[in-house]
C-alpha cells in the first residue's frame, strides 16, 4: 500500500493540477485567479496593521484531517494547519493556543467567544461568509471524479457521462455543480460519502464526484482496497467550490483578520510558508 509520504506527494500533485490549464463549462477547469500560495500584487502593498493590543490568538481546529490537523502517534496535535497557526503567532509576536473541538462546534466556538480563530481547512464560500469572516485563502482544493479501475469511461465531459449514474452526497456544492453542468447524467444521492464510496465499489454507480482531497486519501488507503482511481478534472469553479481555504474569525473582527493576513504575507515573503508546505508535501504547488 502507498506510504504516507507518497500520499503527501500525490496530494501536492493534486494541488498542482489545480493551476494547470483546462477547459470550462463542465470539462476540466482551472478555477479563477492565481494559485493560493502566490503573493498577489496587492499583498506587496499591505500596510502593517495595528498590533499593539493583540497579545494572544486562541485557535481551534479539528483532530481528524491528516496531514492538515490530526493527532500523531504520541497523541500530540500536529499538521500543516497547526504549524501554520504557530508560525503566524511567531510572526506577529503574540502568544498562541491551539485546541481541538468537534467539527460541528468550530464556528460555534467563535460565536460563543471560546476561540478567536478557526484553522481547520474551512472553505471560503458565500454561505460561510454570512456567518463569519475569512482571511485570504492559503490553499485550494478541487472536486474530482472517481471511477472503478475497470471502468471503460476515460474522458469526463457532460457528453461522455450522459445517462451515466453519478454518485454524490446530497445538499452539497458537488451536487449543485452536477445539476448545472452534468444535467444529462443520472444523479444518485447519498446521505454520506461513506455510503457513496460503497456504492461505487459495489458497481451501483458509474462514477463518484466529491472533494478531491478526501477522495485521494481514500483511494490510497486500505478502505478502498485499490478499487478505484481519478478520472478527468480537476474542477475548481469558485461559484461552487469557494475561493479556497482560509482562517476563520468572528464576523466583523476586522482587526484580527487584517493581522492574520499580514502574518500570511510575511510568511510568504520570507519563504517560511514554502518551507512549511514542503514539510508536509514534498512537491511544491507554487
Amino acid at each position: 500500500m502507498i506510504g504516507y509520504r507518497q500520499i503527501c506527494a500525490l496530494f501536492a500533485v493534486l494541488l498542482l493540477a489545480v493551476v494547470m490549464p483546462g477547459q470550462l463549462n463542465g470539462q476540466e477547469q482551472t478555477g479563477e485567479g492565481e494559485p493560493a500560495a502566490e503573493v498577489p500584487e496587492t499583498a506587496l502593498r499591505i500596510p502593517k496593521p495595528d498590533l499593539q493590543d493583540l497579545e494572544q490568538i486562541r485557535f481551534v481546529t479539528d483532530n481528524d484531517y491528516p496531514p492538515f490537523n490530526y493527532l500523531d502517534e504520541e497523541g500530540e496535535l500536529t499538521g500543516f494547519n497547526v504549524d501554520l497557526a504557530r508560525a503566524l503567532c511567531d510572526e506577529l509576536s503574540v502568544e498562541c493556543s491551539i485546541r481541538t473541538v468537534p467539527w460541528n462546534r468550530l464556528l460555534a466556538s467563535l460565536e460563543e467567544g471560546e476561540a478567536d480563530a478557526v484553522v481547520a481547512s474551512l472553505r471560503v464560500s458565500e454561505n460561510a461568509l454570512k456567518k463569519a469572516d475569512f482571511t485570504d485563502s492559503y490553499y485550494h482544493t478541487p472536486a474530482r471524479f472517481v471511477a472503478l479501475k475497470s471502468s471503460p469511461i476515460k474522458a469526463v465531459t457532460p457528453e461522455m457521462l450522459a445517462g451515466k449514474k453519478i454518485g454524490v452526497v446530497s445538499k452539497t456544492a458537488h451536487e449543485a455543480y452536477l445539476r448545472d453542468f452534468f444535467d444529462a447524467s443520472s444523479l444518485v444521492h447519498f446521505d454520506s460519502m461513506t455510503t457513496a464510496k460503497t456504492a461505487l465499489r459495489d458497481g451501483k454507480v458509474d462514477m463518484l464526484f466529491g472533494d478531491g482531497v478526501s477522495l485521494m486519501f481514500w483511494l490510497n488507503g486500505s478502505d478502498s482496497n485499490g478499487c478505484c482511481e481519478f478520472r478527468g478534472g480537476p474542477f475548481t469553479e469558485s461559484k461552487y467550490f469557494g475561493e479556497g481555504i482560509g482562517i476563520v474569525v468572528r464576523k466583523g473582527n476586522r482587526k484580527l483578520r487584517d493581522a492574520l493576513n499580514y502574518g500570511l504575507f510575511l510568511l510568504r515573503s520570507e519563504g517560511r510558508f514554502e518551507e512549511l508546505h514542503l514539510r508536509y508535501f514534498p512537491l511544491s504547488f507554487f
